[in-house]
């Protein structure tokens, strides 16, 4: 063969004039490497640097890619199975490089870090998302155990309640996350796998993240990046039983010890549970793919008048001086209304793309019309002061904002939140900032100077506001709705709100320790807010059956009431049939973990309230199987029966009472 080839390139050469101007060819590096011998490399040199004209370059370039070829199936003749099997697994992966060969290091969470909500209580461990530190409590058993973490909420009936706001436009489909948790770990590595161990109800978990940005670090954060090692729709599980969830993560070229969990229990009959995250990694950084797809930054909303071509003029002349028609085709016949129709169904970031394609699009898509709502949650990760900077100018007739989730970290300031809600909060009247941990005093300040119509402001698990900014928000005087859950709100800064904020229709207290009794809220709340239509005291523990009398006489528009782990009220004193016989509008009862509730507060509600729909009575052990039916038959209405650690009512209960009534969803946990 490599007589062949010396032959062939002599041949080649031969008869032709010598031109050195034209003989420029090239020889890769990696040929040479793969020669055999310095005689077959001196050979490539001369080969490449031989007098050729144009008409013979082309042979020898060819003749050196057979060579190549050659080269190359030598070396895979040469090289082992494993090396084969990583090169094809690293082309299939897209990659250039294969990993480097490392120790995997295996680490569970050694710290939670953030999350937007759970179960549990802020002062004990049951329940919790704290129980995600460490290594496994509960698996691989299956079912309902306090060591585990759970979420606060399940299923679409929550969102069916009319405390639920209604849901934002041009969210985009692909967003699904509800609910989140944060997770730091010990040593900061390129991942390999992440497994996530589910004891009750898998199928939550729709989005894992990485972070560049160490937790543990001493250094502020700076440049913090997220990277999405893996997405995917909310599932439903056929069996609640445990399972070991590890998905195909993608590569990433930075290490982390920080991981963000997101989960949509939207399609589950049940509260999710969680027992450990497990983290596997690499400490040496993996040469990944050279070529990416760029990413398109919300925050890339540049307006330069340079940057659009010129198609909104009629016309253009021409090169033999008579005038084209260069318009905007179809788009000039259409009217602006419809126009305007059209580019509403475009998700923010293709908005602001289009925005950037001609003038006349731009026009339409800088309209402060499309701005009337706006929810920056699912760009939460990237979203910077210098978004909300480009977004200012259009958001002059802004009316809802979402931005929970965002600006943590760093990235966004009190400047840039200040400046922007300045510009746009004269018209707002719905402000979702839910774990908005950058928010301070001043930042509650501002919206109460800035937002004078404001009727919702949803401010769930800011657990880091100072106790002393909740008495900014007794400016707002036109609040219809206000969500505190997991603040630390004080009772004198609640008892202000409700004294100036009458108008109030739905409140949420829940999981608000540091008000010291409810007693005196609740008789607030029956003395100012009469129109009232919700209120969650989730495990608000000092609450008792004077507190609720006032309340329920006082608020007789009640549709929701959540009493769920309020351990001071006794079912002995009454209160629970006075409350069912003062509020016959009621839809939604939580009386969970009550062990008092009895046969008799059964009956009453039974023929108190028809328009029942949502009722947990979990923990209870005086409820009978025959008071139960008697609800189901007083109540067509009824959606939802959570029975669970009842003690009187058994599987084989459930069971027959879910054949008579089969459009009501009882629920009956178990532990395995």
């Amino acid at each position: 063969m490599r007589k062949c080839i010396i032959q062939l390139s002599w041949k080649a050469s031969q008869g032709h004039a010598c031109s050195r101007a034209s003989s420029l060819c090239f020889v890769h590096p990696e040929l040479l490497s793969q020669c055999g011998s310095s005689r077959w490399r001196l050979f490539l040199l001369l080969a490449s640097f031989s007098p050729l004209t144009s008409s013979t370059r082309f042979p020898m370039l060819t003749l050196l890619s057979m060579f190549y070829y050659i080269c190359l199936r030598r070396r895979s003749r040469s090289g082992t199975r494993g090396e084969a099997l990583t090169s094809r697994r690293a082309v299939e992966s897209g990659q250039r490089a294969v990993l480097p060969v490392s120790v995997e290091v295996e680490q569970f969470a050694k710290e939670v870090l953030d999350f937007s909500s759970h179960y549990g209580s802020e002062n004990s461990m049951s329940y919790t998302m704290w129980n995600l530190a460490g290594v496994p409590n509960v698996y691989p058993s299956s079912g309902d155990f306090t060591q585990t973490a759970v979420f606060r909420a399940y299923g679409k009936w929550w969102e069916q309640c009319a405390s639920a706001p209604p849901p934002f436009r041009r969210t985009p489909k692909g967003f699904y996350s509800q609910d989140y948790i944060e997770l730091g770990f010990e040593e900061p590595v390129y991942p390999t796998a992440v497994e996530v161990l589910e004891t009750y109800y898998p199928g939550a978990i729709v989005q894992i993240l990485a972070c560049s940005h160490n937790p543990f670090s001493q250094n502020p954060p700076t440049d913090v990046r997220w990277e999405v090692l893996w997405s995917g729709e909310p599932t439903k599980v056929l069996t609640p039983q445990a399972r070991q969830f590890a998905p195909n993560i993608k590569h990433i070229n930075f290490p982390t010890n920080l991981l963000r969990l997101e989960v949509n229990s939207s399609l589950l009959d049940y509260y999710t549970e969680l027992d450990a995250v497990i983290l596997r990694g690499v400490k040496e950084r993996p040469m990944l793919a050279l070529y990416k797809m760029p990413i398109i930054d919300i925050s890339d909303l540049s307006d330069s008048e340079e940057e659009l071509s010129d198609v909104g003029g009629p016309f253009r002349q021409g090169g033999d001086g008579k005038h084209q028609r260069t318009g905007n085709g179809y788009f000039d016949k259409l009217p602006y209304e419809l126009i305007q129709l059209i580019l509403s169904h475009l998700t923010l970031p293709d908005l602001c793309r289009l925005a950037q394609s001609c003038k006349l699009l731009h026009q339409h898509c800088c309209d402060p019309l499309q701005y009337t709502q706006l929810s920056l949650q699912p760009y939460w990760g990237r979203l910077s002061d210098a978004s909300l900077g480009h977004l200012q100018s259009r958001c002059t007739l802004l009316q809802r904002l979402n931005l929970s989730w965002t600006g943590n970290r760093g990235a966004l300031t009190l400047t840039g939140f200040s400046s922007f809600m300045k510009a746009c909060g004269l018209s707002l009247v719905c402000l979702e900032l839910s774990c908005c941990h950058f928010l301070n005093e001043a930042c509650l300040e501002v919206i109460s100077q800035t937002c004078p119509g404001l009727q919702q402001l949803n401010l769930s698990s800011c657990d880091r506001l100072h106790p002393q900014a909740f008495t900014h928000i007794s400016k707002l005087t036109r609040l219809r709705r206000l969500v505190l859950y997991r603040t630390k709100i004080e009772q004198t800064a609640i008892l202000s709100i409700l004294t100036f904020c009458i108008e109030l229709r739905h409140l949420n207290l829940g999981s608000c320790v540091r008000i010291e009794d409810y007693d005196v809220v609740a008789s607030m709340l029956a003395a100012r807010c009469r129109s009232l239509c919700s209120v969650d005291l989730w495990r608000c523990r000092n609450l008792t059956d004077r507190g609720l009398a006032e309340l329920v006489s006082g608020c007789r528009m009640l549709e929701e009431l959540d009493l769920g782990w309020c351990p001071t009220l006794q079912s002995s004193t009454g209160c629970f049939q006075h409350l069912a016989r003062s509020l016959p509008r009621l839809r939604k009862l939580f009386l969970t973990a009550n062990r008092t509730v009895c046969d008799s507060d059964i009956e009453e509600l039974a023929a108190s309230c028809p328009s029942l729909q949502h009722l947990d009575i979990l923990g209870t052990r005086l409820v009978s199987a025959v008071s139960l039916k008697k609800l189901l038959q007083a109540c067509p209405k009824l959606l939802l029966l959570d029975v669970s650690f009842c003690s009187q009512i058994d599987m084989r209960v459930v069971q027959e009472i879910s054949g008579l009534f089969p459009n009501v969803a009882i629920k009956k946990s178990f532990t395995q």
